[in-house]
């Protein structure tokens, strides 16, 4: 065992270059000191920002983390986070879908006044659990919202299977989407905090899992809203509409397994980089110390080399948990210097972007397909919804690319958001010239496709350049951003006439504005590990 000294070392030590297990003199005649750098794991990369000169307690612990998170690698533990992570994509994307396909067999059977009430309740539940999850997890911790999202999100689903007025379908709805708020912030935060830099484009590889959840609803929906759905005319009620309550009710069940899943596959313990900004080194230590042992890999550090360096000072409020002055620290944390301010305000603009341009092209994507096909001569519900599926099959690949052309140097994140932007926008544009049933189809897919090449990449660039300490904050502010815009957008869906070409007009111009904005992002984290 190593004997520390009194005296903490400077900052500046991580320069030097000691192999792993090397010891210093204690100038004192005390024995020896641990090591306190780790440079020769680094394999040359740098943290995609520092903060040296604000918290060089933060900056020092924070590379000493990342080396040993690096020395372990990858592991079993990685694959389980891949899948059990991707869950909550799938169901965040599942929910969105969910309420698009339901909404017209749902007005047609209560005929509510207001005919975007799904939509609007969806988002402001998915705006608030975003916030909720998001501004909490940086203050009580990743686990327990990884732990609970999903059942809470499959309790309501089935609930509102079995809803029996509009209202109450709503409601049931908005408590789903406050369940599953958190997912796409949690989701990445986690993943990412135990991922090595080897490995972190992964986490835009992830994003294919938004692209299975799409895909199970439009597969699952197919069947139901087929063959079990009223038809426009007529008399419609549960005997004759029972399609969008089958759908919600397996669905429902599917999540209830994912979050069964989430507790017993993998006992999630906190991250080390969230215990970190906590000042709890001996559980940064104990965490990756267990990994380490479980796997059987190396792994250097210990709880007395983060000691060394004294405490954080910019991660963590004076009055504790859950307090005002915790979630100031958090906010001002994410614009500690001017270029991770300007980096924060890009990123929350682009959620902004995205959040309109996304629901107007797939929230209201089954008005469009019904209305193509129905100039072509062909506008039963069995093609629709077997369209409507195959598309959503389609977009589970364009992360996958994504996953590949950000992990070029060449390209990186930035060049692969550019790119994915342009081209959504080239067949958005394009789509407008659609007059077959087979160039519909085949437009809708490439636009699937294409679309989450962007924002799958997205997905993973907000958390790689926020700081861990405030990183659920900021990626949580950025998904409510994308909210608010989902409300504007069921509003402009009702006063609109989305069966003409102006919504995909409109969204196309967004996907311009959006490449020319992660052309400009400060931080390029190809080659480079998350701070």
């Amino acid at each position: 065992m190593y004997r520390t000294t009194n005296a903490k070392p400077e900052p500046a030590a991580l320069g030097t270059k000691l192999a792993v297990g090397d010891r210093e003199k204690d100038t004192a005649g005390n024995g020896y000191v641990a090591s306190l750098s780790l440079d020769n794991l680094s394999y040359g990369k740098e943290e995609i920002f520092t903060l040296e000169s604000l918290d060089p307690a933060l900056n020092a612990k924070m590379h000493l983390v990342n080396n040993a998170i690096d020395e372990i690698g990858w592991t079993g533990y990685h694959y389980k986070l891949f899948v059990l992570n991707g869950f909550g994509y799938a169901v965040d994307s599942l929910l969105l879908l969910l309420q698009s396909i339901i909404q017209g067999q749902v007005n047609l059977q209560f005929d509510p006044p207001f005919k975007a009430g799904l939509t609007m309740a969806l988002y402001i539940g998915l705006l608030l659990g975003a916030l909720f999850w998001g501004l909490t997890a940086d203050v009580i911790g990743r686990k327990w919202a990884f732990n609970v999202s999903l059942l809470i999100c499959s309790v309501f689903t089935i609930a509102a299977g079995a809803a029996p007025t509009y209202n109450s379908l709503a409601f049931f709805i908005a408590l789903s989407a406050f369940g599953g708020g958190g997912n796409l912030i949690l989701d990445t935060t986690v993943f990412l905090e135990y991922l090595p830099s080897s490995k972190q484009w992964l986490l835009t590889l992830l994003a294919c899992w938004w692209g299975i959840g799409q895909m199970v609803a439009g597969l699952i929906a197919w069947p139901f809203m087929s063959d079990y759905s009223c038809p426009d005319s007529g008399v419609c009620n549960n005997s004759n509409n029972m399609g969008w309550r089958y759908l919600m009710y397996t669905c429902g069940t599917l999540v209830f397994l994912m979050s069964i899943a989430r507790v017993t596959v993998i006992r999630l313990k906190e991250t080390p980089k969230y215990c970190l900004g906590q000042n709890e080194d001996d559980k940064v230590a104990d965490t990756l110390q267990w990994m380490a042992t479980k796997y059987n890999r190396p792994c250097s550090l210990t709880a007395e080399q983060l000691r060394a360096y004294g405490q954080i000072r910019t991660s963590t409020g004076a009055k504790g948990k859950l307090s005002v002055s915790e979630f100031t620290i958090h906010w001002k944390g994410l614009f500690l210097t001017r270029k991770l301010a300007i980096s924060t305000c890009l990123i929350w603009f682009s959620w902004t972007l995205i959040g309109l341009a996304y629901p107007l092209y797939n929230v209201f994507l089954p008005t469009y397909l019904a209305t193509r096909e129905a100039q072509t001569g062909d506008s039963s519900n069995y093609t629709t919804w077997r369209n409507y599926a195959i598309v959503n099959m389609c977009g589970v690949w364009g992360p996958v690319l994504a996953g590949f052309l950000c992990n070029l140097k060449l390209l990186g994140r930035r060049g692969t958001m550019v790119i994915g932007a342009l081209v959504t926008m080239v067949f958005f544009f394009a789509y407008t010239q659609v007059r077959t049933g087979a160039q519909n189809l085949g437009f809708n897919c490439a636009i699937s496709f294409c679309l989450n090449i962007y924002y799958g990449t997205l997905y993973a660039y907000t958390p790689e350049v926020l700081p861990s300490a405030h990183r659920a904050t900021g990626n949580g502010i950025s998904v409510s951003f994308n909210r608010i815009m989902g409300i504007i957008s069921a509003v402009v869906g009702v006063y609109a006439n989305t069966s003409t070409p102006v919504p995909i007009y409109i969204c196309a111009t967004l996907y311009i504005v959006m490449a020319i904005v992660a052309a400009a992002f400060p931080f390029e984290p190809y080659g480079k590990r998350s701070a």
